[in-house]
């Protein structure tokens, strides 16, 4: 079997970066304890667990431990499986050490070699799972099927696609709304310049931020729509293909709007998002996705670049409501924390990153239709 370039590396990588943030959040207050920060591979079991923690503690190691074998198996050719699963476990074994060891520098964090020992077990389910579909042909089959439905070198793309939903589990103060970043940049800025004489180098704001309009959320909720359906118009040329993704990619973001609002607000609210102007923005979204199945290449990566440049333009005009403010705060500061490791900075940056691909990739000759 011949090495690939795989998507699985940069998802893992993508995937090893939200373990970090997780686990060591809100990276304040550190202190020395005056032990060895590996004390606790000594410690008795705790007195108080539940099985929900240590079900947490495995289920969040084993995507690890899937796509590091998955990124070991397609880039190391000649190594046999057993090697694969030893390299991907002892990777998540490394992660998890490295985790547990640093939170016994922080005062919300409790290190302990359960967990270590629990996490390791999930990577090591991972990378037996995914060894054991690399040996059913299951990894080869993907292969064969990625190399029908998409250009060359589309791993950027598709884990831009991958973390879509993911990204769309924060909170948006808009449905579809990724990227609404400047006036907590803003304020942050202001706060780290306060009582230095760079403050007056701060923009004055002449106006005040006005909430959108129904017209112009309308317009946001289609366009945040549409970027992701272009995104994977620009690696997949088959028209029927991209009907396929037009109508996969929404119903998933439509899904991940749900359970974000049922995690916020309770079950019961899980759709009161969809609104009519977000309703009417999705059903905008489809009658202009249709027509740009046929587009070429080319064409959709300028669209998506236009989108995503107006969509942010007028996303960043509008404030974040109380209401909203509130709400962010239940998941920042309260039960959802560990959630915010996980979406929050995908849902900041997720439109930042996409721009920066397409622009990259238009540039390259590889960009022509």
């Amino acid at each position: 079997m011949a090495a690939h370039k795989t998507t699985a590396l940069p998802l893992a990588l993508a995937y090893a970066a939200l373990i970090v943030y997780a686990s060591l959040y809100p990276f304040a207050d550190w202190r020395d304890q005056g032990i060895a920060p590996w004390a606790y591979l000594a410690a008795p079991w705790p007195k108080y667990w539940t099985g929900f923690d240590l079900a947490v503690n495995v289920v969040g190691y084993i995507p690890f431990g899937f796509l590091a074998g998955l990124t070991v198996l397609r880039t190391n050719a000649a190594l046999a499986v057993p090697g694969a699963i030893l390299r991907a476990t002892l990777a998540g074994v490394a992660i998890s050490f490295a985790m547990e060891t640093l939170q016994s520098y922080l005062p919300d964090r409790v290190p302990s070699n359960v967990d270590l020992s629990l996490n390791s077990a999930g990577a090591l389910i991972g990378a037996v799972l995914a060894a054991g579909l690399e040996r059913l042909g299951v990894i080869a089959h993907w292969h064969t099927a990625r190399s029908k439905w998409f250009v060359e070198e589309p791993r950027g793309a598709l884990v831009l696609i991958a973390l879509w939903p993911i990204a769309l589990l924060f909170p948006a103060a808009v449905t579809f709304g990724l990227g609404q970043v400047f006036e907590r940049l803003e304020a942050s800025i202001s706060e780290l310049l306060m009582d230095t004489p760079f403050i007056d180098w701060m923009p004055v704001r002449q106006f005040e931020l006005e909430p959108l309009v129904p017209g112009v959320e309308l317009l946001c909720v289609m366009l945040g729509a549409l970027v992701p359906c272009l995104l994977g118009f620009f690696v997949v040329r088959a028209v029927a293909r991209r009907a396929l993704l037009l109508s996969m990619t929404l119903l998933a973001g439509i899904a991940a709007s749900a359970l974000s609002a049922a995690l916020s607000y309770g079950p019961p609210h899980a759709w009161s998002w969809l609104s009519l102007p977000v309703q009417v923005g999705i059903v905008a979204a489809v009658v202009l996705g249709v027509p740009l199945l046929w587009a070429p290449r080319r064409v959709c990566g300028v669209l998506l670049i236009l989108a995503l440049v107006v969509h942010l333009s007028l996303l960043n005009q509008a404030p974040e409501s109380a209401y909203f403010a509130q709400t962010l705060a239940t998941w920042e500061q309260g039960r959802f924390i560990r959630f915010n490791g996980l979406a929050q900075w995908v849902g900041w940056l997720w439109p930042f990153a996409t721009l920066g691909y397409v622009v990259l990739a238009l540039s390259r000759r590889g960009g022509q239709s």
